[in-house]
């Protein structure tokens, strides 16, 4: 508290206020004063400092007359003034908010340098510097909380979290905060639950877009282009979101190959998940037409063949095709003859098997991008089979051959660009070294006999197979450049077409009717006709007018126009390596 004295000399009023205006000011609250008891002393001034003054010195014999005493300044008590202007004082209410919301983001900016918290809420390094990049340009301390209570955003996105399953992910890997929490609770308490929060929301986002696993260590030869969301972006788009349910669930894939699974896998959960497969074949030999076995009736029945040969266990002309029919639904090879594959997908794969089969093709569906381009080739490897898409419809698909086990295609995605007729083909690395080496060690004029130029650079050699019928890219190709160095093509054995299961190649896809292709590919402008009449005029590439998309896929189950689930074999164990890999049962 300010004595009487310092205030006045503080408010520069010594000499004209009153102590009497003074002490009503402080009577009224206005200033801190104490009230005087007892008449009050006049006030001396203060006395002026000459530290700065120079005086010239007087001469020693003159005396200089003593100066007058000064006056004392006395103060009329009775004296009224004018009072002091109102200074109005803040309010309240914002003070408390402000401070609030700085105890907010003193408690996050700790949590978010607990190395502990980060880990147990198991962020990368660079979510977590992209998490403290969002809060710190938030405009709220916290990013799903709002005075004191979870915003709408909050409760709608937990909402979709506990319904991860429906999208085959796992709820279990976001966890959520208690809603419940009180509005009392401590700074920490609400920093720590929103961002536990946030931090399930970005393993959500990152995990439907294709981030749960690792495609290359399923094999190298899967390496899409994964478009995963940053952290921040994630928040922002969550948090704001007016729906931020549907803003999250947006994050799985858009595509209606995803859409049929996820529906089947909601049908299937929907039925009793402990009823038995449909069938249960015992296992034996391979049947085929005119043999007998014990089995056979149960396979009649599974058909609903009523009228039975006289002998009822024999495997006859008519079960047979019934057999065949049966093979061609399911993508298997047509040929009616009763083998493990067919048998096992006459019994049927139990629920939990099939669960989990529907989950990992969900899966490969997150390695493709959201955009599959307007028109676009898609490539099924296990079903031997490529589709020209434009806009909903299919306008053009065909038979392809795929690469063996031994040298599997490449799962990716990239764009072509043109097109060449009448290819020349340089034999790569890989069958040089393994293939047509050892061959033209056991035999010199190897490379002659199959039409090869062998040239030499230094200790550097390469094969080449000229341009014409023989050529092992027939009589077209399509490019699109990709690490992989695979391409779609022609072919000169044009029989394997027949078979199958059609995985003859060395990594390509060889394509049935090529030109069929070329002219939905270029337009009209290039017919079938006009292509096939550049045939033995040299090579001549034809670019594209704009890149087509092209997608190398690898799916186990689809869904076909009348909403069948089609299967086809995991021809180079993809399927089950995903199932493992998302420790799903099998």
């Amino acid at each position: 508290m300010l004595s009487l004295r310092k205030t006045a000399l503080w408010l520069g009023l010594v000499g004209s206020v009153s102590l009497a205006s003074l002490s009503a000011f402080a009577a009224e609250g206005e200033i801190g004063l104490p009230q005087p008891a007892l008449p009050l002393p006049a006030i001396e001034p203060a006395e002026p400092s000459f530290a700065d003054v120079t005086v010239p010195a007087a001469p020693r014999d003159v005396a200089l007359p003593e100066p007058p005493p000064a006056a004392p300044v006395v103060l009329d008590t009775a004296e009224t003034v004018a009072p002091l202007p109102e200074i109005p004082l803040p309010d309240p209410a914002p003070v408390l908010a402000t401070a609030r919301a700085d105890w907010l983001r003193v408690a996050l900016e700790e949590r978010l340098a607990s190395d502990t918290l980060l880990r147990d809420l198991r962020l990368r390094q660079a979510d977590r510097e992209s998490l403290s990049a969002f809060y710190v340009k938030a405009e709220y301390p916290l990013a799903f909380v709002r005075d004191g209570a979870f915003t709408a955003a909050a409760r709608a996105a937990v909402t979709r979290l506990k319904a991860a399953d429906e999208d085959g992910l796992d709820p279990t890997d976001y966890p959520v905060p208690d809603l419940r929490l009180a509005r009392e609770a401590s700074p920490a308490q609400w920093a720590e639950a929103d961002l536990k929060l946030a931090a399930s929301v970005i393993r959500y986002a990152r995990d439907a877009r294709g981030g749960r696993l690792d495609p290359t260590r399923i094999s190298p030869l899967i390496t899409p282009k994964l478009d995963l969301p940053e952290a921040a972006e994630v928040l922002a788009q969550v948090a704001n979101a007016a729906d931020a349910n549907a803003a999250l669930e947006a994050y799985n894939p858009p595509h209606e190959g995803y859409r049929a699974l996820k529906e089947k896998l909601a049908k299937l959960r929907a039925s009793h998940p402990s009823s038995p497969p449909r069938l249960k074949v015992p296992k034996g030999p391979t049947l085929r037409v005119g043999m007998r076995d014990e089995r056979v009736p149960l396979i009649r029945a599974r058909f609903n063949l009523a009228k039975e040969p006289e002998d009822r266990t024999v495997y006859d002309d008519r079960l047979a095709s019934a057999v065949a029919a049966f093979q061609k639904e399911k993508g298997l090879a047509d040929d009616g003859v009763l083998g493990p594959a067919t048998l096992a997908a006459l019994s049927g794969p139990s629920v939990a098997h099939m669960e989990s089969e529907i989950i990992a093709n969900m899966e490969r569906w997150r390695w493709l991008p959201s955009d599959l381009g307007e028109r676009h080739i898609m490539v099924n490897v296990p079903e031997f089979r490529l589709r020209l898409v434009d806009g909903d419809s299919i306008i053009h698909q065909t038979r392809v051959i795929v690469g063996k086990e031994k040298s599997q295609t490449p799962i990716f995605s990239e764009n072509m660009k043109y097109l060449v007729v009448n290819p020349s083909w340089t034999v790569p690395p890989s069958i040089l070294k393994k293939e047509f080496l050892p061959a033209l060690a056991n035999d010199p004029y190897y490379a002659a006999k199959k039409g090869y130029k062998v040239i030499r650079k230094g200790n550097r050699i390469t094969v080449q197979q000229p341009p014409g019928e023989r050529n092992a890219l027939g009589y077209i190709k399509f490019m699109f450049p990709n690490q992989h160095a695979v391409y779609l093509h022609d072919t000169p054995n044009r029989n394997l077409f027949g078979a199958g299961k059609r995985a003859f190649s060395h990594g390509c896809v060889r394509v049935d009717q090529p030109f069929q292709l070329a002219e939905e590919v270029l337009g009209e402008k290039w017919s079938e006709a006009r292509l096939k009449g550049l045939i033995g005029k040299g090579e001549r590439y034809l670019n594209l007018s704009r890149p087509l998309p092209v997608h190398l896929t690898y799916f186990t189950l689809s869904v076909d126009e009348k909403g069948e689930v089609k299967t086809f074999n995991d021809l180079y164990g993809f399927d089950l390596k995903v199932r493992e890999a998302l420790g799903l049962r099998s």
